[in-house]
């Protein structure tokens, strides 16, 4: 069994026109998402032991602030091909991953596609196929190894936004 916790990175700033979209920070509300999902994890037992995440900077504050609620210290790889990632790129990169419990961090329109397609059923929430900031899925394989999983082979486990944790 192997367990994706598929996460689209918290609400970013775009308060400096200048700034490159690969440099983005999260702005005061993706902060607090980050930190309440890192809540929403931990307590129900969702800890990585991996995490994919876009190099860019709103992935990696994200996982920054999700990371103090989580019980020890998961494997974190940067990795740039995650970047504005289509679903087909996001599964190559999943087959490779070596922890039990994966969390990938990335962008929409790619992470809203790949999460549709990689579940069997869909989650009954309105926000799914949409995948808003913060949107987190956890869904599980019947696999051994991540080499294995394909796309329709995911079993929903869990699925929130930010704005429905509630504190």
């Amino acid at each position: 069994m192997k367990r994706l916790i598929l996460t689209r990175h918290a609400k970013s700033s775009w308060d400096d026109p200048l700034t490159p979209d690969h440099d983005r920070p999260l702005n005061d509300r993706g902060k607090a998402a980050a930190a309440d999902l890192g809540q929403w994890l931990a307590s129900r037992g969702y800890v990585p032991d991996e995490v994919l995440c876009s190099d860019a900077e709103r992935t990696r504050s994200t996982f920054s602030g999700i990371a103090p609620a989580l019980p020890g210290t998961p494997v974190l790889e940067l990795k740039p091909t995650l970047y504005h990632a289509g679903p087909d790129v996001m599964l190559a990169v999943l087959r490779h991953a070596k922890g039990d419990v994966v969390m990938m961090i990335g962008h929409n329109p790619g992470i809203a596609e790949f999460a549709g397609r990689l579940v069997a059923q869909a989650p009954r929430n309105a926000e799914f196929s949409r995948y808003p900031t913060g949107a987190t899925l956890v869904v599980d394989f019947a696999v051994d190894t991540w080499a294995d999983v394909g796309f329709g082979m995911g079993t929903v486990d869990d699925f929130i936004i930010p704005r429905e944790i509630v504190a």
